[in-house]
């Protein structure tokens, strides 16, 4: 019979703690959901400013919808390309200092996207080793070679760099990286790039809204500009609580984008109500407290979990997570927080490399001090009942 492996392969990852489950999410509000009909405080979202929720968004949300109806119609080429999007693209370029923007359906879109219009034909791509699947995927389906520097390891990628002649190469790294939450070595990757006359793109989905004056991530954080960083990818889905992604670069980048880039040319654009509600939200940021609390919670839940003894990698980021290197622990103790009320993931393989699997805990500026005295004494409690836990 065809396809009898579907069932041995779901009962080996069940069997090695590796499979994976949904759980339908019945209510969430004010860093709360409800999981079948229980409520937990939601340490695993990457709404990192709470921005979904905010009244001004859901209304721009609305208008949009009122003008433009539920969604865009056609792919942008055709009649998908609105008002709403350029507007959008237009804030983004203005802000970010660079030439144009391009608008996508999702970050998982724009990283294929990039890999695969941009080697069409042989080069190298040299991607650090904890770059994202949605990169690594288009990397291993273009035309390019990919080869991976040992994470955030400069001197091992200066040795790769070394050796590239006469061939188009990107290195291609994350501004905050989503598993382990620690920065890129910005500076360093740009002057790598520099003197070996590379394109730096960074993917910037966890940065992008949460650092800069005004939110608008690792480039305005670092003052890069658009010669530093050709290729600047950010996503909406996380920080600005809405959905897509964009790739902002030269005018020749983007409209050789347009015209190359299958995901953006054969695709339904997102739909305008979306890029209104993107653009409010962005405009909130700039202007309002959010980002300020959520430093506040990350210093608060840093300094709590040290007082306990926990032991927390380096990151300064909302992404906190505790390694624990065994699936079947780390289930276990993502199952004895939801036991006292708290919902923190479970982070296993492939997500991230073997003997690394993790709780990953995400902080929101929505988070009080007293949700995060919980999570701190729900871990101390939940690592009691694993003793051989760290």
């Amino acid at each position: 019979m065809s396809f009898e492996r579907l069932a041995q392969s779901l009962n080996q990852k069940h069997q090695a703690g590796y499979l994976r489950q949904r759980r339908t999410v019945e209510y969430e509000k004010d860093a709360i959901i409800c999981v079948e009909g229980q409520h937990y405080l939601n340490f695993a979202s990457n709404d990192y400013l709470g921005m979904r929720q905010q009244p001004e968004v859901l209304q721009a949300w609305v208008e949009g919808l009122a003008a433009y109806g539920g969604g865009s119609g056609a792919s942008p080429l055709v009649t998908g390309y609105s008002q709403a999007h350029q507007a959008l693209e237009t804030y983004l370029a203005e802000r970010l200092n660079r030439e144009a923007v391009l608008l996508f359906n999702s970050g998982f879109s724009a990283n294929q996207a990039v890999c695969q219009a941009l080697f069409s034909e042989p080069g190298l791509i040299l991607a650090d080793k904890l770059m994202h699947a949605s990169f690594l995927d288009g990397a291993m389906a273009c035309e390019a070679q990919l080869r991976r520097f040992r994470h955030n390891d400069m001197s091992h990628l200066a040795s790769l760099l070394a050796g590239i002649q006469n061939a188009d190469c990107l290195v291609a790294s994350e501004g905050i990286f989503s598993m382990d939450g620690d920065a890129a070595p910005v500076e360093s990757l740009v002057a790598l790039c520099e003197q070996q006359q590379a394109w730096l793109m960074l993917d910037d989905a966890h940065g992008f809204g949460v650092l800069g004056e005004n939110g608008l991530g690792s480039a305005e954080h670092y003052g890069l500009s658009q010669q530093q960083v050709p290729v600047l990818m950010g996503t909406f889905g996380k920080a600005i609580g809405t959905a897509g992604a964009f790739v902002a670069g030269s005018r020749e980048l983007i409209e050789y984008l347009v015209n190359h880039a299958r995901h953006y040319i054969y695709s339904t654009a997102l739909p305008p109500a979306q890029a209104v509600a993107t653009l409010a939200s962005l405009r909130l940021i700039a202007s309002g407290s959010e980002r300020q609390q959520l430093q506040a919670n990350i210093a608060h839940f840093r300094s709590l979990a040290n007082q306990a003894g926990l032991l927390l990698t380096d990151s300064q980021s909302a992404i906190q997570p505790v390694i624990v290197g065994d699936p079947h622990k780390a289930l276990a103790l993502s199952n004895g927080l939801k036991e006292r009320g708290i919902w923190v993931a479970a982070i296993r393989y492939p997500t991230v490399p073997k003997h690394t699997d993790r709780l990953r805990i995400t902080l929101s500026a929505q988070h009080s001090e007293r949700d995060i005295q919980a999570l701190v004494d729900g871990l101390i409690l939940a690592r009691e009942a694993l003793p051989q836990c760290n």
